[in-house]
């Protein structure tokens, strides 16, 4: 046995590999096979052929899109690889943006590397921790600007899609079936209501049906605003009744959420201003501790002792930030 591996240190290295195994065997019960996942879209599929869902030229206009991908080889790599790919494309479809898998695989890759290097270079933590810290950086920093990007386009979705709603009532009581409306206020609202309308012009020029194509919709942005939407030209396609006069009525609700989400907002502020606080007071201490006593902290990331109590530190400053964040997060 070497001689850095006294008893402390041992018992240091079975907790970390204790906890590493519990969380890859969550990991583990909770995700499914890749096989069986491609079992269950080959059966979707084949479910929607028989309801007459998926036509000829969708299953073009998603080859086409495949093709038109700028890293095809790497995009087959990454959906390999990566874990809960569908959920990861459906993130960056949400963006607006044209990024695909491994486009995404490749940013995190160079993030990751360009952090390690600039650590080992700069920072005296030594090259395996440079490489750990580099690679949390480059897994967390992409996911982090996608889903703030996504996010971004959501609330400019929201809060531009009453408007679009209103224009659709008055092409609705000016006696323009619910197409022409919704292609007419594809046209007239800017922003990521107008694209989505757009999306969804094409496809009935395609020949796909308008419903199935809301839903497709739905699912990319995911908000309940467009979900309502949706539900009320179903329901108003099968039972009847003036859908001008219900539409009104969901623009008008849709902007009362709008309001109170404001309102939320606004009341829960003083939580996110303490939870960035006492998330960020602990990096600037380590950060200013670094630069005036460098030799305090050097037990920290050269023993192996010190590098196990950093993980568990950060463990538990990460889920303190998140029960904090949620705590502050509201549904309306």
């Amino acid at each position: 046995m070497p001689a850095f591996l006294d008893h402390a240190t041992s018992i240091a290295l079975l907790c970390g590999l204790g906890i590493a195994l519990t969380f890859g065997l969550i990991v583990l019960a909770l995700s499914d096979g890749s096989g069986h996942r491609r079992l269950k879209r080959r059966l979707a599929v084949v479910r929607d052929q028989a309801r007459g869902l998926v036509t000829a030229s969708a299953v073009a206009a998603r080859s086409l899109s495949r093709r038109e991908s700028a890293t095809p080889g790497i995009d087959r790599i990454a959906r390999r690889w990566l874990p809960r790919k569908d959920a990861l494309g459906a993130r960056l479809a949400r963006t607006g943006m044209s990024i695909s898998i491994g486009q995404f695989a490749i940013a995190m890759l160079a993030t990751g590397a360009v952090v390690s290097g600039a650590l080992a270079a700069a920072a005296p933590i030594g090259l395996p921790a440079s490489v750990l810290v580099g690679l949390f950086v480059g897994v967390a920093l992409p996911h982090m600007v996608v889903g703030y990007l996504g996010k971004r386009r959501v609330n400019a979705f929201i809060g531009h899609f009453p408007e679009a709603i209103d224009l659709m009532v008055r092409a609705l009581r000016s006696g323009l079936p619910i197409s022409e409306a919704i292609i007419n206020a594809g046209h007239e609202i800017p922003g990521p209501v107008g694209a989505e309308l757009r999306l969804i012009e094409g496809g009935m020029r395609m020949g796909r049906d308008l419903e199935r194509l809301l839903w497709d919709t739905a699912k990319r942005i995911d908000v309940p605003e467009f979900r309502f939407f949706v539900i009320a030209l179903s329901v108003q396609r099968e039972t009847g009744g003036n859908l001008a006069e219900t539409l009104g009525n969901l623009s008008d609700v849709l902007r009362k959420r709008r309001q109170m989400r404001a309102k939320v907002r606004a009341m829960a502020s003083e939580t996110r201003a303490t939870t960035a606080i006492l998330g960020g007071l602990p990096v600037v201490v380590i950060v200013l501790l670094m630069m005036t006593s460098p030799n305090y902290l050097a037990p920290m990331y050269t023993d192996i002792r010190g590098i196990f109590l950093d993980a568990v530190a950060l463990a538990m400053l990460g889920t303190g930030v998140f029960i904090m964040t949620r705590m502050a997060h509201f549904e309306i």
